[in-house]
């Protein structure tokens, strides 16, 4: 019995999702231009409490329509008590806004909006046209929160949270129609919108915009800090009358700075490129599937698609920061996420 009563909370909380979420706070560290740091795993402890009180508020408010649709979930097949999910929605919320606060006040108050927002969606706009906006915004805001409490500039993961918000976005129109199909142009849209995503994430200038900061956001050497060590072995050896030393079996190698470290350029350009193909793989192949064939069933599994592509997607954007050491992080967390949601559904 209580094993059965653990499922059916698994099933609630749909917990193999959490792994989509430590990325949201790790990217937007590395956007914010700072390397992850106790009050980021602080972000990621409010982020993980918010997801699930969001899971567990969104099947509370859709127990009668469940009923009808899908009748196998805990609420509606009574293995979950209705007030039992909404107390549990309330306690994880403050328990999101409590870590947040350990964080420091902005923390609190990306939180705080971050919370409003999974709520209002939750209760009054999942069904309305701002419903996906919402979303978005979500994940946006849970993006921001990472930056916020890493102490990083949060206006340089602006980008990066619009990034994931599109996304979530084009997930979210799909997953409007996953009980009962209907259009292809819902998967289509999303598929188009994966295209884009895709394509500006591989745009060269944005990966040489961020090197100069991957010395200090993921351990590699970067040209700005390389010359400049350069310039200091230089002062170092060169005597007082500004002339380059003429004896010695160093002096040449000394007083000529060894050349730049291109292989750095090509090592993250590529980390990048393999996450953005990665994502890619993950979103579109099922959208393509749901927009050949708008069934319930492959609606469900582009929507699943869409929601494990957002592990590669925040590891890309970590990747273009400069921080690769994080992408890999996060990029590591792909594997389980695929193999837990073969058990329990993320939809």
């Amino acid at each position: 019995m209580a094993g059965t009563g653990l499922r059916a909370w698994v099933e609630l909380l749909r917990l193999p999702a959490l792994f989509t979420v430590p990325g949201d706070a790790l990217a937007g560290a590395a956007a914010a231009g700072v390397r992850p740091n106790p009050r980021t795993l602080l972000a990621i402890g409010s982020s993980l409490c918010l997801y699930e009180a969001g899971m567990a508020l969104n099947d509370w408010a859709d127990r009668a329509e469940d009923a009808v649709d899908r009748p196998h979930r805990p609420l509606p097949s009574g293995r979950v008590k209705p007030a039992a999910a909404l107390a549990a929605a309330g306690g994880l919320t403050l328990a999101g806004l409590a870590l947040a606060s350990r964080a420091g006040r902005r923390p609190l108050a990306v939180a705080g909006a971050l919370a409003a927002t999974v709520w209002s969606y939750d209760l009054v706009l999942k069904r309305t046209p701002a419903g996906p906006l919402a979303m978005a915004a979500a994940r946006g805001l849970d993006l921001l929160l990472g930056g916020v409490a890493s102490g990083g500039d949060t206006r340089k993961a602006v980008p990066s949270a619009l990034t994931l918000a599109t996304h979530t976005l084009a997930v979210t129109t799909v997953s409007r129609h996953e009980t009962q199909g209907g259009s292809p142009w819902a998967p289509l849209t999303a598929l188009a919108t994966t295209t884009a995503l895709t394509w500006s994430l591989t745009r060269a200038d944005r990966v040489g915009g961020d090197l100069s900061r991957a010395d200090r956001t993921g351990g590699h050497l970067s040209y700005d800090s390389y010359d400049a060590r350069a310039r200091d072995d230089l002062t170092s050896v060169t005597p007082a009358n500004g002339r380059p030393p003429e004896h010695g079996p160093t002096a040449p190698s000394l007083w000529h700075p060894p050349p730049r470290p291109r292989r750095v350029t090509l090592d993250i350009a590529t980390l990048s490129g393999a996450l953005t193909t990665l994502y890619a793989v993950t979103s579109a192949r099922p959208l393509l599937h749901a927009a050949l064939n708008p069934s319930p069933p492959l609606t469900q599994r582009a929507v699943g698609g869409g929601i494990r592509a957002m592990i590669p997607l925040q590891a890309a954007l970590a990747a273009r920061s400069g921080a690769p050491v994080t992408a890999l992080l996060t990029a590591a967390l792909a594997p389980a996420a695929r193999r837990f949601s073969r058990k329990v559904s993320v939809t």
